[in-house]
């Protein structure tokens, strides 16, 4: 069963890598289109603009919800890896609660926010903005559950690996 879940989640993660990529192909796209049109046809649109700024808002917070790995993002590097594993674990759990508290009291007025945002709509394109925001409140549950998680496993005395940071990078 744990090898059968675990390969469910390798591919819906690599699903979510595939539809990330795809948003930063749409962001270029219409990137360079906007370049075309408004330098070399001296025809300024505005969509692209409207399309470039939906996708990285996207990128950004469906990549940080389901795709960037807990390793992968910023922490607080020189303090983690000065303590031992025992203080690292409770810097851990300190964080996870603060996110977990913060996030937990903000979701109800995040969903009141974006379920009223559907009368407003996009200049160009008139996609309402309840569509294009939604993605805050997946991000923000996610975020709940992953610090949850990582609070958890806190507690369970699982620590992360040493800290080295001259050896950080790109998450490759």
């Amino acid at each position: 069963m744990t090898s059968r879940l675990a390969s469910t989640g390798a591919w819906l993660r690599a699903r979510a890598e595939n539809l990330l990529a795809a948003m930063l192909a749409v962001m270029f796209s219409v990137f360079i289109l906007q370049i075309l049109f408004r330098y070399v046809l001296n025809l300024p649109i505005g969509w692209t603009n409207e399309v470039s700024v939906i996708m990285w808002l996207w990128m950004v917070l469906f990549g940080t919800a389901f795709v960037i790995r807990d390793h992968e993002e910023i922490r607080f590097d020189i303090l983690y890896s000065a303590v031992n594993s025992r203080w690292r674990r409770v810097l851990v759990l300190t964080t996870s609660v603060s996110l977990v508290v913060l996030f937990t009291i903000s979701l109800p007025a995040v969903i009141d926010y974006v379920t009223f945002m559907k009368v407003q709509k996009t200049a160009y394109l008139k996609i309402r903005f309840d569509w294009l925001y939604s993605i805050y409140a997946i991000f923000a549950v996610a975020t709940i559950i992953r610090q949850f998680w990582l609070g958890c496993q806190a507690i369970w005395g699982k620590d992360s690996t040493a800290i080295d940071p001259t050896k950080a990078g790109s998450g490759v």
